[in-house]
């Protein structure tokens, strides 16, 4: 598997100023936001959008009694979530009528003031289809808040590994590369088409939220950093993100750059794929590190079929799994520059997508597809 399978106006001139002010303002005056009262706070995030924003803002800030009573008191038989960043709550707006996901960040959890900054002011100037809605925000005293468009589907994580719990179902396989191909766009547009170039660094697939027809919106934005321009072709940086996602490259060195959120895609494309976490200590110990089972596999296109998860009972296409894989492979490549660029993946995938490849799947002995 050698090479990779591809199948082949002024207010922007306004907006990129901005972001080049932005990229030179050094992110300067974070450790004072949280020493300030409630109107400085207000008052700093709200200069900071109006200054780089341009008027293309849509996110509000919220008193923490609008968010109390949006959330019945944060009562916990509204709570949708919970994690090292604190819970996640279904509510409703007094006056509007989308439903909405309020995250409150725990006072000792780990994403600070820089985190809840940085998600704000980015989800605040960066819109994109498979980027989550930022509705709003909160910093009255202590209180971190974050108000997100809600996601009836819920995560990708619950889909793939909670799938039992309740009346879910597994995700069939145009699902999953609809869901693969959507978080990749999302990836190509943070890369290479935003005003803002962004490497997102925590692509896991807890952070891809599903909404009714399930297009995939990445969220939590804390640990995202501006990408390097220009000459500069990567940020040396404290190494964050999630254990086993992380490009061996940036957890080794610290490293950062736009191939290491292409390898993280990789990751979580394959669990896509496998069905597997992963690092999974309940399965044997050959098994629970992902990356290491699938690597002598991915070597004889004749044990592919043993990558397809269980729970597809075959149904899929013989020469899209294959071909998926492929895809799969390049992102996990360990020399960065082998990796495709987040485009080339996209290509890939929405193609795959296209079902232009399409074939009738049907079980054989192996519980593998049938391909012509």
């Amino acid at each position: 598997m050698g090479c990779f399978w591809c199948c082949m106006n002024q207010k922007r001139v306004e907006r990129k100023e901005s972001i080049r002010d932005y990229k030179e303002s050094n992110e300067d005056s974070f450790a004072g936001f949280s020493l300030g009262n409630d109107s400085f706070r207000r008052r700093y995030i709200t200069n900071k959008l109006a200054q780089y924003g341009k008027g293309d803002v849509t996110s509000q800030f919220f008193t923490y009694q609008e968010l109390s009573a949006a959330t019945n008191n944060f009562s916990y038989n509204l709570m949708i979530g919970e994690g090292g960043f604190g819970r996640v709550y279904r509510g409703r707006i007094a006056g509007k009528t989308d439903e909405v996901a309020v995250k409150k960040l725990d006072k000792h959890g780990y994403q600070g003031n820089r985190e809840f900054l940085v998600e704000v002011l980015l989800l605040s100037l960066l819109h994109h289809s498979n980027l989550i809605d930022l509705h709003g925000y909160c910093s009255d005293g202590d209180q971190r808040i974050l108000v997100y468009k809600y996601m009836p589907n819920g995560s990708l994580e619950d889909h793939l590994f909670n799938w039992r719990v309740g009346e879910r179902k597994p995700l069939e396989w145009d699902i999953r590369i609809k869901i693969a191909t959507g978080a990749a766009r999302a990836l190509e547009y943070l890369h290479d088409k935003a005003d803002l170039p962004v490497i997102y660094r925590d692509l896991k697939a807890s952070n891809i939220l599903l909404d009714e027809e399930w297009n995939p919106k990445i969220s939590d934005f804390g640990l995202a950093k501006l990408a390097p321009t220009g000459n500069q072709i990567h940020l040396t940086t404290k190494v964050m993100g999630t254990y086993g996602y992380c490009a061996p490259e940036y957890a080794m060195t610290g490293r950062l750059t736009r191939k290491s959120d292409v390898y993280s895609f990789g990751v979580v494309f394959l669990e896509i794929i496998t069905g597997r976490r992963v690092i999974d200590e309940s399965r044997p110990s050959e098994e629970q590190i992902l990356i290491a089972w699938a690597e002598p596999l991915f070597k004889d296109r004749k044990k592919f079929h043993l990558m397809a998860d269980p729970s597809l009972e075959g149904r899929y296409p013989k020469k899209e799994l294959h071909q998926a894989l492929a895809i799969t492979a390049m992102c996990l490549q360990a020399d960065a520059t082998k990796r495709p660029a987040i485009s080339d993946v996209v290509n890939a995938l929405e193609f795959l997508a296209s079902g232009k490849n399409k074939e009738q799947p049907s079980v054989d002995e192996d519980g593998s597809s049938e391909s012509d």
